[in-house]
């Protein structure tokens, strides 16, 4: 049980140990699931639950807490790891009432048979009571789910945004204190959950611009009691600016792609373009994602593997494909022996990116002079692209990711 204001305490739990969420999500700092109690002078709300297998840790801190009875429990989000609790709250407090908006509900039934007369279903804006302290309902959807919302607690100026403006980070601090870690691992988190909707995150960010926020109480990470440092981040991320930098993602077999892109970096590099080498055997692709948030371009390095694409690479691909990042501009280069239809198959892959594709470069075997001189073309024709496009934010003196 860890204080945030009068009558306001996080219950959740903090995972130090997940390293994969969703079996698909690496977790290099852990995670929480953040849970709150607000206290009225009549009523008590709880604010989220934890995933199932931390609820334990939730009841003893209800427990820690002194709460007796739980009037209201509000589902800002049906995803396990937030609402995977609820069935255990019932039970525990049998008068509790699940507060949250009809798809929510909807969702909550399916996944966990909650009883449809356990719900209290509100509209975006309304506002329930707890006697001295109210809830407002603000509905924030596709962060990163349809039926998401968020609560403001008007009184004490807290906005309890469950996955928006959240980060995979477990730590012992309540509040943000090492403002760069927590600022990578939002980053990450953005990167991987939240990019693809950053249209709907711009609405979102709009709807709540004109509340009067004190702090941001996650439920994943650390609170924010400086908003200003987390919805700055947020409109950067989400606005069309790029940065002068490009990801080379690459794999290689037998050395002749690896040449390649050794080759075209250092000409980027020596062009002024910053660049993230990133070989895709064995990488964090949360980092693949990060950089994904602001970079400029991408280029895709592989060589074939029987007719297609090494399956790291296509993986890249889909993943570029699944986030929607940004990128301006996509490039494949690689080699073959034989032959193949890698760069069909990985435009097959792209259908939801924009991103301008450049002229593909693929090589039988060993990069010869000629292939060197591509090579070199294509990296002019980056230049031009960062040179002439007036979104391009100037990151100059930039050597794989390395600011100098």
């Amino acid at each position: 049980m860890r204080q945030i204001g009068q009558n306001i305490f996080e219950v959740g739990a903090i995972d130090w140990d997940r390293r994969l969420f969703d079996e698909l999500i690496p977790l290099p700092d852990g995670t929480s699931y953040n849970s709150y109690i607000v206290k009225g002078t009549v009523k008590t709300a709880l604010i989220d639950t934890a995933d199932p297998a931390k609820t334990d840790i939730l009841i003893t801190n209800l427990v820690g807490a002194g709460i007796q009875k739980i009037d209201f429990v509000i589902a800002n989000h049906a995803e396990q790891d937030h609402s995977g609790s609820i069935p255990a709250m019932l039970r525990i407090y049998p008068e509790a009432k699940v507060v949250t908006n009809e798809k929510c509900k909807n969702m909550l039934i399916g996944l966990m048979g909650i009883d449809e007369n356990k719900f209290i279903v509100i509209e975006d804006g309304q506002e329930i009571s707890l006697g001295d302290k109210t809830l407002r309902f603000i509905f924030t959807p596709w962060v990163h789910w349809p039926e998401t919302m968020s609560t403001y607690l008007m009184e004490d100026k807290i906005l309890f945004s469950c996955d928006f403006f959240g980060s995979h980070l477990a730590t012992s601090e309540v509040f943000v204190k090492d403002k760069p870690q927590v600022y990578e691992s939002a980053k990450r988190y953005y990167a991987e959950i939240m990019m693809p909707f950053r249209g709907q995150i711009e609405k979102n960010l709009e709807k709540i611009k004109n509340l009067d926020i004190k702090i941001i109480a996650p439920s994943h990470g650390p609170l924010h009691d400086e908003p200003k440092f987390i919805i700055d981040a947020y409109k950067k991320w989400i606005s069309d600016d790029v940065e002068n930098k490009v990801i080379v993602a690459y794999v290689s077999m037998h050395g002749s792609t690896k040449k390649m892109v050794e080759h075209l970096v250092n000409t980027l590099i020596e062009k002024g373009i910053g660049v993230e080498q990133f070989n895709l055997i064995g990488g964090d692709v949360g980092k693949l994602a990060i950089e994904l948030v602001d970079a400029a371009g991408v280029v895709l390095a592989s060589p074939t593997v029987l007719t297609g694409a090494h399956p790291a690479a296509a993986y890249a691909a889909f993943l570029v494909n699944a986030l929607r990042p940004k990128i301006k501009y996509l490039a494949v280069i690689g080699s073959f022996g034989w032959g193949g239809r890698m760069v069909e198959q990985l435009k097959g892959i792209l259908t939801n990116s924009k991103a301008e594709i450049l002229e593909p470069i693929l090589v039988k075997g060993e990069p010869k002079d000629e292939d060197f001189q591509k090579l070199d073309n294509l990296a002019e024709e980056i230049a031009k692209r960062h040179k002439n496009n007036k979104a391009y934010v100037n990151r100059k003196g930039i050597s794989h990711g390395k600011e100098t």
